[in-house]
């Protein structure tokens, strides 16, 4: 059977600028494994308009190239604005670049561009659920996307912000860096989060951040939820309480092996959808998969097995082991 029409939507600003000026030789390394056109991204919003316009004329498969953002693009351009799916058989792939890469640390895939372009010739694809979050823009005006990985507010908004802002030259170490500075002068805010519906238990923590997660891994490298899966029906929900800088300095490196959740001030659930509010009447930013899109009130939704991704493998759980 022939592969479908495969076009890859490659992001040339990626790892500042770099996969622009590599990307005639990792063309040719994709083009030994398969056939593909491609179209290059020029600004914001781009992929998500170049993936709808393929799907339209007819690919069954659509690659990203690019990092979380551009996945996040891509992956939106599946869908109408209404949340409904363009082209329900085709296929999504991703070869991952990028300054977090977070979203391809949930699945067991080599770092080379060859190996990873074999996976997706080779296939199975293997259908993973989507969050939608309905949110409000920068100027307060209601904004619909979808999200693959992992969406939150708090303090990793306004750091989210303040990256993609920047030019990334330090690497997923940008986050870390980002992330200290803010917090030196970011006060936590109490929110309201009610889970799959239930008023009469929603409560209303001080809150650092809370992510939202359909993955593992956010904020460069960080394992938010490390017993997520993609392929349950719902987020797990983290809530870092009331964190300050020394708890970052203290305890930093336990976001970083996934053993936080053991914690006092961190809390896990798992919902289908989760309502957030401002209870202080202060603005709480807001990210989706590492781009910065506006602020609470929000609602998160779960999409079961709302995409299928070829060439991927989703990593098995394993719970971290303990700090000594």
């Amino acid at each position: 059977m022939p592969d479908p029409r495969t076009v890859l939507v490659v992001n040339p600003h990626s790892q500042n600028g770099s996969i622009g000026r590599r990307w005639p030789g990792l063309a040719a390394s994709v083009r030994e494994a398969f056939a593909f056109e491609a179209v290059l991204t020029a600004a914001p919003g781009d992929a998500t308009r170049l993936t709808r316009e393929a799907l339209r004329g007819g690919a069954g498969r659509i690659v990203a190239v690019g990092g979380d953002g551009t996945i996040n693009e891509v992956v939106n351009g599946f869908f109408d604005d209404g949340g409904g799916p363009l082209a329900p058989g085709a296929e999504f792939g991703f070869l991952p670049v990028g300054t977090g890469s977070d979203f391809r640390r949930s699945f067991d895939l080599p770092a080379d561009f060859s190996s990873v372009a074999r996976m997706i010739h080779a296939g199975p694809s293997r259908r993973i659920d989507l969050g939608r979050a309905l949110f409000h823009d920068a100027s307060g005006r209601p904004g619909a996307r979808m999200f693959a990985n992992v969406a939150s507010f708090g303090i990793s908004g306004v750091v989210a912000r303040r990256v993609n802002a920047s030019r990334k030259r330090f690497g997923a170490a940008s986050f870390f860096l980002a992330t200290a500075r803010a917090m030196l002068s970011y006060r936590n805010r109490r929110v309201r989060l009610t889970f799959d519906g239930d008023e009469a238990g929603a409560v209303e923590p001080r809150i650092n951040t809370v992510a939202i997660a359909n993955a593992r891994f956010f904020g460069g490298a960080m394992m938010i939820a490390p017993d997520a899966r993609m392929d349950d029906g719902q987020f797990d929900v983290i809530t870092l309480g009331n964190f300050g800088f020394a708890d970052l300095i203290t305890s930093g490196r336990r976001l970083y092996r996934g053993t936080h959740l053991e914690m006092v001030r961190v809390s896990s659930r798992r919902a289908a959808t989760l309502a957030a509010t401002s209870a202080d009447d202060a603005i709480v930013e807001l990210e989706l998969d590492g781009e910065s899109v506006g602020r609470l009130p929000a609602r998160f939704e779960i999409v079961p097995s709302a995409l299928a991704v070829i060439g991927a493998r989703p990593l098995p759980l394993q719970r971290p082991a303990p700090l000594r």
